[in-house]
């Protein structure tokens, strides 16, 4: 490559600091060179700690800055789509973070707008889908070495202990569903490979923020395939997923959330054998951000497109009408 991607990161969000900024500084296509904030301390401590040459004291700044090729927006959920629309107005490449709207009329409005930037990149940030373990996976599915699969679950949990934490809020887009529960949505539909034909939820709210503590969801799939997704953020953590096929099992004991320096183990079933997998501790961050500035230097389209984020948006808005309605949603 000719140059690295030189990245702009909005805001000193916690997810950006301990995950994607050390990550673009251990990758191989891309360098952080400014950080910017709603004020300017902020932006300058977190610039002095990971090294980054500029700080700014707003977000426009940043974006105004044209030494930056690529912008990471971590910034809460409603404010996702409007920022990424005005990153590619200032001619920059977007990694946003999950899930990349409200609802899916959100999400149509980047779409649109990312039409008139053909030559700049936009993508949704699930990063699980570069991890090496899901790789393999997905290539096992495909390959039917575990026949056809006809069951998936999931489940990803958390306790949030800070009361003022953004995912307290209704109307940032708060609530487990959007937080973690979008994870086993996208991991359904990708290794079922198709949209699910409906879908019903339930919900557990928080008495005092009215935001789903705990969400199940039911999804169903063309051919009588199913899949579970359960999340939470008010019980202990933990997270799995078992996927059954005809002829045998895939169980990941750690799909999501990784430690950079722990192995994964993927353990898979089939004609009474037991095979487990081990993948070496890697940083599927590092990997995603590596994966973007290859597709703009190379002119190829990404792994996952935003028609991808657009369709697990719309599962997402189906369960939330089938949790107000009582009742399985079509799509």
């Amino acid at each position: 490559m000719a140059k690295l991607l030189r990245w702009g990161i909005l805001s000193t969000a916690k997810i950006a600091r301990t995950k994607i900024i050390p990550a673009i500084a251990a990758s191989t296509y891309g360098e952080v060179v400014a950080i910017g904030s709603r004020a300017p301390e902020p932006a300058q401590a977190c610039a002095q700690a990971f090294g980054i040459p500029t700080a700014y004291g707003s977000y426009q700044a940043l974006l105004d800055d044209p030494t930056v090729d690529a912008i990471y927006n971590p910034l809460p959920n409603d404010q996702h789509v409007d920022w990424s629309i005005k990153a590619l107005e200032a001619g920059k490449h977007v990694l946003c973070e999950k899930p990349l709207g409200l609802d899916a009329a959100d999400v149509k409005r980047l779409i649109a707008a990312s039409e008139a930037y053909p030559h700049l990149r936009v993508m949704e940030a699930f990063m699980y889908r570069f991890h090496p373990q899901w790789q393999a996976v997905k290539q096992w599915v495909e390959e039917g070495a575990i026949g056809e699969v006809r069951a998936l679950q999931a489940f990803f949990n958390y306790n949030n202990h800070e009361p003022l934490n953004i995912r307290n809020n209704p109307a940032t887009g708060g609530g487990a569903l959007m937080d973690v529960g979008c994870y086993g949505i996208s991991v359904a539909r990708w290794m079922f490979g198709v949209e699910p034909s409906q879908v019903i939820g339930q919900f557990d709210l928080h008495p005092e923020f009215r935001v789903d503590r705990m969400s199940s969801t039911l999804l169903q799939f063309p051919g009588g395939g199913q899949a579970s997704v359960m999340c939470s953020t008010k019980t202990e953590s933990g997270q799995g997923v078992y996927i059954s096929g005809t002829q045998g099992s895939i169980t990941l004991e750690r799909p999501f959330y990784c430690v950079d320096d722990e192995p994964n183990r993927v353990v898979v079933r089939r004609s009474g054998m037991v095979e487990t997998h081990e993948f070496a501790g890697m940083d599927h961050y590092r990997f995603m951000v590596d994966h973007i500035a290859q597709c703009i230097a190379e002119g190829r389209s990404l792994a996952t497109p935003l028609t991808d984020a657009l369709a697990n948006m719309r599962v997402i808005d189906a369960v939330f009408e089938s949790v107000r309605e009582a009742m399985w949603v079509r799509l």
